[in-house]
């Protein structure tokens, strides 16, 4: 048994599929099914129900699926124990964010941490909260920035900064004329909005419920979905309805004076909190540090 072959499982338990799971782990099909059939082989057990259509696991394999994702988590624990000896930070830092803050926040967090800490790579990579979830557990991410909550065993959280939610606009649209939006008004206009698994896009049903009747309503018309905070963005200038965004994405400086406005919120204001996120054990507080530091540098809201 090897560390390759536990982590062709775990892969293969993520993927469900021999093709994606070999594409993950970066070797032809044939060989990760060969390795996994030798597991098998070696264990005397069939941890996969295999088909034409499906990979299914089985009961035991659950249990040692399970079992080798916490032997892989503390091989990542081994690894950056044996950093401690060495700086902090020059040793590359793996970081993610939800699509929702990435592209809002890295432009400006970059240059600030590579003057504050010139010798420490950095590894970017943007997906959804679930998706960095798995990552930041078996070791693949170092740390990630999600919005709260987030509650996960042995992870650490620190909040970062709070930004209110605004209302952006077509400046042609009548609420142009106003100072604020009641955010009870929202569900008699068109919305544009994430689609689903976004974070962004249930906190803002959260904030206005009434929302979720119009999504169990398809003939109203009054919900249209985006792939991005930037399309929904494009599609707002396109005169295709309204949005909510958070502060930092607003972004009416990417076209002419004429073409959007935004608005803020009439109080109870809407709003969410973006914290960094790590594991307990990682050995490198030095570089979660700095990371905060660059963060309360930038003063984004």
């Amino acid at each position: 048994m090897t560390l390759t072959e536990l982590k062709y499982i775990v892969t293969l338990e993520q993927e469900r599929h021999f093709g994606r799971a070999a594409e993950r782990c970066f070797v032809s099909q044939p060989t990760l099914s060969v390795a996994v059939k030798k597991l098998e082989e070696e264990l005397g057990v069939a941890l996969f129900e295999r088909s034409k259509s499906a990979v299914q696991l089985t009961p035991i394999g659950e249990k040692i699926i399970e079992q080798a994702h916490k032997v892989l988590e503390q091989t990542s624990v081994i690894k950056e124990m044996a950093q401690e000896g060495k700086n902090q930070l020059t040793s590359p830092l793996r970081l993610g964010a939800i699509y929702t803050i990435g592209p809002y926040l890295f432009p400006h967090l970059i240059p600030t941490l590579q003057t504050l800490t010139p010798e420490m790579p950095l590894y970017i990579e943007e997906s959804y909260t679930a998706v960095l979830r798995r990552k930041l557990r078996s070791g693949e991410l170092d740390a990630i920035i999600i919005a709260l909550p987030f509650t996960e065993a042995d992870v650490v959280t620190r909040e970062l900064y709070s930004e209110p939610f605004e209302v952006l606009l077509p400046k042609s649209h009548a609420w142009a004329k106003r100072k604020e939006i009641p955010i009870s008004d929202l569900p008699s206009e068109k919305l544009l909005m994430l689609g689903e698994g976004h974070c962004f896009r249930d906190q803002v049903i959260e904030a206005c419920p009434a929302l979720e009747i119009n999504m169990k309503d398809p003939r109203q018309g009054l919900i249209a979905e985006g792939g991005s905070l930037e399309t929904i963005r494009h599609m707002v200038a396109s005169g295709l309805g309204i949005t909510v965004l958070p502060y930092s994405a607003i972004g009416m400086n990417q076209y002419a004076p004429d073409v959007l406005v935004s608005r803020p919120f009439a109080d109870p204001v809407p709003s969410r909190r973006v914290a960094l996120a790590w594991r307990a054990s990682f050995p490198r507080p030095k570089a979660i540090e700095a990371l905060v530091q660059a963060v309360a540098q930038l003063k984004l809201v």
